[in-house]
């Protein structure tokens, strides 16, 4: 018994037939499954008394490039007009179905001759019970504090982690969500990453924070309101791109951001185009000139902070600096979402006036400048020495492989970022796989597409089971063990073919 079955309390192997089911051993579950009927994780059937993988392998024809060096490769001929080129065929981990534990070769190891040179691409869906996904969520609004715990279904699921630049970062899933708590916690830490990974929304709760919907690719919505913008830059940067643009215009700017709010008369874009001083006063803590922290705390409001009105920052005004009546003042946040002008009157206080035409391009600039709020969704996980095991039989050489850029990793013919330092431990963006590419086992843990491409003599030196190569033709006449059908469909446009990306990578 495999140790990730004695730790969910799985059951011996025992017969491949128990009455009229089956025994399935793709996975260390091995449940029985009556005729018809697919067993827990829906992966695998019994269908015609044969245990099927139910999803088709998935095979992705690359699209010919247009331009460049790629048109046409050696040997393909001349170009016939037709965008998806057939001969450039890789078959993906998805549907491929697992060897786990893998006591035995990958399902596919497939070879391929481009411009003369023999590769092999090792396929598997891998069972991923360390993985993990992060979320990058457009918005300036605060959702939670750092490392608030993040729920779904009432279930922890992860937490905040730190935030990036004009987005919020969630950390989900990771083996002690997925393992180290309740059953109900695991089911759903691995529902909620499969629904993820597959691109589908689901709805976060963060403790005292936000309710948010996510789904990869999409607009965030966060407590009902669906996030239009991503922050041109922080209170300071914004500052520094249009000074010249409110120059003449207005007599003073602030820019109100929870991380930086920006001054233009006191900030050094607005001293090296001889801005006049105005004597203004903000209410935080004054980082460098015209560059103020904690004007308020994190929130809902004005530039992700808690003030709906922006005047609650500003000080009393200093006559002696510049301050006079009818002076001029813009406040803005760093969508240009919110925008207010005032002008002070004979007591030095804002008064509300209308917004004037003459600043509204500028505004309009900060708006223009934005780009759309998204959520964004990487999954990760470390390919272990087990997934290795179905590649090569001394399983570190592999990793040396990747490592030494000898084997180009991908999911689901998508590209990966491998991590440096030991394993295989790989994130990839949702988006740029087909769609349903990942799966589940109930153990739980989730199923990840996964390709490791590299050419046929570097294989055999790490000690492939060369024994196991087969043709393209061949997987696609013959299938694989469990039976399922294959399906041919076109690559995503971004992804380059795997094959042609390995060969550029050793040529430099």
């Amino acid at each position: 018994m495999s140790e990730l079955s004695e730790r969910f309390e799985t059951h011996e192997p025992g017969e491949a037939r128990a009455g009229e089911k089956l025994r399935c051993d793709a996975c260390p579950v091995m449940c029985y499954i009556a005729e018809g009927r697919t067993g827990a994780c829906d992966r695998y059937g019994n269908f015609g008394g044969r245990i099927v993988r139910s999803d088709p392998v998935t095979i992705l024809e690359h699209r010919v490039e247009t331009g460049g060096e790629l048109v046409s490769f050696a040997g393909e001929g001349e170009w016939d007009g037709n965008p998806v080129n057939p001969t450039r065929r890789f078959v993906t981990g998805i549907g491929s179905g697992t060897t786990y534990p893998d006591f035995k070769p990958a399902p596919f190891i497939v070879a391929q001759e481009v411009e003369g040179v023999d590769l092999v691409t090792v396929v598997t869906e891998g069972i991923f019970s360390y993985c993990g996904v992060k979320v990058k969520i457009d918005t300036d609004r605060h959702i939670g504090s750092e490392t608030a715990i993040v729920r779904a279904q009432g279930e922890p699921v992860g937490h905040v982690t730190t935030a990036e630049y004009g987005s919020q970062m969630l950390s989900l899933g990771g083996v002690r969500h997925l393992t180290g708590g309740s059953k109900s916690e695991g089911r759903v830490t691995c529902d909620t990453m499969l629904a993820l990974c597959n691109k589908q929304a689901v709805e976060l709760t963060i403790d005292d924070g936000s309710t948010i919907i996510v789904q990869a690719g999409q607009p965030p919505v966060i407590d009902g309101t669906v996030e239009h913008r991503m922050r041109v830059g922080c209170g300071s940067a914004t500052i520094g791109m249009f000074a010249t643009q409110w120059q003449g215009l207005v007599d003073e700017v602030v820019v109100v951001d929870d991380h930086i709010t920006g001054v233009v008369s006191e900030h050094q874009a607005g001293k090296v185009i001889d801005w006049a001083e105005t004597g203004i006063k903000i209410l935080g803590r004054r980082s460098t000139p015209g560059r103020y922290f904690k004007v308020s705390e994190p929130g809902l409001g004005w530039g992700g902070t808690t003030i709906a009105d922006p005047l609650e920052i500003l000080g009393p005004w200093n006559p002696k600096k510049g301050a006079r009546p009818g002076l001029s003042l813009l406040m803005v946040s760093t969508t240009g979402e919110q925008f207010a002008y005032y002008e002070l009157d004979d007591a030095l206080t804002p008064v509300a006036k209308p917004f004037p035409d003459r600043l509204r391009k500028s505004v309009d600039l900060i708006e223009d400048n934005c780009e759309p709020a998204l959520c964004t969704v990487l999954f990760m996980g470390g390919a272990g020495g087990s997934l290795r095991a179905g590649v090569t039989e001394n399983p570190v050489n592999l990793t040396r492989s990747v490592q030494r850029l000898q084997t180009y990793v991908t999911c689901g013919g998508a590209p990966v970022y491998v991590w440096p330092g030991g394993g295989i431990t790989l994130m990839v963006d949702v988006m740029r796989l087909p769609d349903n590419a990942f799966g589940y086992v109930p153990t739980p843990a989730l199923v990840a597409p996964i390709e490791f491409t590299l050419r046929r003599d570097h294989y055999e030196q790490l000690g492939g089971y060369a024994s196991a190569v087969r043709s393209v033709d061949d997987v696609l006449a013959e299938g694989g063990e469990y039976f399922n059908p294959r399906e041919a469909k076109p690559a995503p446009d971004a992804n380059p073919w795997p094959l042609s990306q390995q060969l550029r990578r050793e040529r430099g």
